[in-house]
């Protein structure tokens, strides 16, 4: 197919008139979301964000015993969880505002009122702070959150943190993925993971020196896992 080359006073026109649209844009646009428009094509590193993730250094037979407490009585199987859920004891977690829940296949979306009041707190945490960054409106994954007895069975096979003291199995344990997000920009860097991932470290970190949860640096898993004290 023949290509149409304009005439380069043509394209000087055209490329003026894009110029003087986009400026009017972004005059137009309100102040609070210029940083976000600017973020979202910019492809500079924020490397300013410190280490927090190595900070994550609970152990979780340093804690399991007192975790069981303020949570439920492990569920057996399926039947036994949905006796919980219509109980009161365990409620549903769908997507939040500033996180999603993934499909999972080895526990389900479930957790105390408490536990589900800890993850709010987190995401609102992590959005205002991503979002003077000009990161409004990204997102945190949550990978997994309560299992049942039944679970654990199958999970110890191939998951070597998975065993029959999991703070999973009380209903107040969730894990949040380091490794991925959903990042509201035209073209994501590594640079730009890595902020995320140590932005959401910073906040879970905070947390436990409030002593609200502990949480775990989870190499293996590629996650951070969290565990209520409330």
């Amino acid at each position: 197919m023949r290509r149409i080359r304009l005439k380069k006073k043509y394209r000087l026109k055209v490329w003026g008139f894009l110029f003087v649209v986009f400026s009017l844009c972004f005059i137009v646009i309100p102040q609070s979301n210029r940083a976000f428009v600017a973020s979202y094509f910019s492809i500079k590193c924020r490397n300013h964000q410190l280490v927090f993730s190595r900070k994550l250094t609970d152990r979780i037979p340093d804690y399991s015993a007192q975790a069981r407490l303020t949570g439920i009585r492990a569920c057996s199987d399926e039947k036994d969880l949905a006796g919980r859920v219509m109980t009161g004891q365990l409620v549903r977690v769908r997507k939040g505002r500033n996180y999603r829940v993934e499909s999972m296949e080895h526990s389900y979306p479930y957790l105390t009122r408490d536990t589900r009041r800890l993850l709010n707190e987190i995401a609102r945490r992590y959005g205002k702070k991503i979002g003077k960054d000009g990161l409004k409106g990204s997102r945190f994954i949550i990978t997994s959150m309560t299992r049942t007895s039944e679970n654990i069975k199958g999970l110890g096979k191939t998951n070597g943190n998975a065993s029959e003291n999991s703070p999973h199995l009380n209903g107040n344990a969730f894990d949040i993925s380091y490794a991925r997000f959903d990042i509201r920009k035209y073209k994501v860097t590594e640079c730009d993971k890595w902020y995320m991932k140590e932005a959401l470290a910073e906040v879970i970190y905070e947390l436990r020196q409030e002593k609200k949860c502990w949480a775990t640096y989870e190499k293996q898993q590629g996650c951070f896992h969290v565990v209520s004290r409330l």
